[in-house]
């Protein structure tokens, strides 16, 4: 093998073990058979050969098994959707990946050219950390907010507050709501408003998805793993949602987004994004925060700012990565990490990460 072809075996078998970790033991064995085959120079190294470059955050081997959910979701590969959870199937993969091997064979253009897109699961489990950060710090008689998501996909976190939660403690918070993230946190923040008033939803995203047509919402539902029927489940009812509740989205990067932002008087302006950070090149990182400064900069106690993530870091230089829930807030400045949660979000463990 060539060495980007080995590196590429141990990028799937990476992402295997990931799954597994992340509670999908089917795309966990799933992705076992596919680096395999690209090991032994099957049909999968054929399909994969020509991303055997590319680095590991462009996550070829989910966009590969993204493509092949797509196809089975939409009634086009109907031996693979025989053994897929999502699609009413056996939920065995180990029968499946004798299909999947057949689907890579019989229509390597059609795969390759999904490999194009990358995954977009606009996970709404992230809401819990996102707007249970925003409850954290917005006070008790909270301004009308202006939500704008970074890396939104389809905006469909930007529908946070209309999502329903319901702590570990059996504490809730939200409207009835046909979205509901249950264990959302281990407890409903303590200094909650009882609802919030969201004046405006704007997310930006460079492949910006719309989750109201029926082809963005099998983009989004393709690329939740098939045994994760919950997080489908969230999904489906969130895009239904989606339908009622008007997002602006714009097609541009996370830099030019917040060059057109201003801060609004009357209003509490709240910048947010969720495990995306990583994909945004530095120089552009450098540029979102110089902007988020300077608009703190002009904040006011009738004009504020808050800047909430929910990303990975490390917290200390040589420890692990983190899902860390933090809010920085201005006037001010001052950033509070008020949390941790699994990468999907659920359920938040609040407090200070130890």
């Amino acid at each position: 093998m060539t060495h980007d072809l080995t590196r590429l075996v141990e990028h799937v078998r990476h992402q295997s073990r990931a799954c597994h970790e992340l509670g999908s033991p089917f795309y966990g064995v799933l992705l076992a058979h596919v680096a395999d085959d690209v090991e032994a120079g099957g049909p999968a190294a054929d399909v994969l050969r020509d991303r055997a470059g590319d680095p590991g955050p462009s996550a070829v081997a989910l966009r590969l098994v993204g493509t092949a959910h797509r196809l089975a979701l939409a009634g086009q590969a109907p031996d693979l959707a025989a053994h897929l959870p999502s699609t009413g199937g056996d939920g065995d993969p180990d029968a499946a990946w004798p299909a999947l091997r057949t689907l890579l064979e019989t229509r390597a253009a059609e795969v390759r050219a999904g490999l194009e897109l990358a995954p977009q699961t606009n996970e709404t489990g992230r809401s819990a950390a996102l707007l249970g950060a925003l409850l954290h710090v917005v006070g008790p008689e909270p301004l009308p907010v202006r939500l704008w998501e970074l890396g939104a996909s389809g905006g469909l976190n930007l529908l946070a507050d209309q999502f329903r939660y319901v702590a570990a403690d059996g504490g809730t918070w939200g409207p009835d709501s046909a979205v509901v993230l249950d264990p959302a946190w281990d407890t409903v923040p303590g200094a909650a408003p009882s609802d919030l008033s969201v004046i405006e939803r704007v997310g930006g995203d460079l492949s910006p998805v719309d989750p109201t047509t029926p082809e963005g919402a099998l983009r989004l539902e393709s690329y939740v793993w098939p045994d994760q029927e919950a997080r489908l489940a969230r999904l489906r009812a969130a895009i239904s949602l989606a339908s009622t509740v008007p997002v602006r989205r714009v097609r541009t990067g996370a830099a030019e987004l917040l060059d057109s932002l201003e801060l609004a008087e009357g209003a509490l302006t709240v910048v947010w994004h969720s495990v995306m950070w990583q994909y945004v090149p530095r120089d552009e990182q450098e540029r979102v925060t110089a902007r988020l400064a300077q608009l703190g900069a002009l904040a006011t106690p009738t004009s504020p700012l808050v800047h909430i993530a929910f990303e990975p870091r490390r917290l200390a230089p040589d420890g692990d990565y983190r899902f860390v829930v933090s809010a920085r807030t201005w006037p001010g400045g001052q950033e509070l990490l008020l949390g941790e949660a699994p990468a999907h979000g659920l359920p938040v463990s609040w407090g200070t990460p130890g």
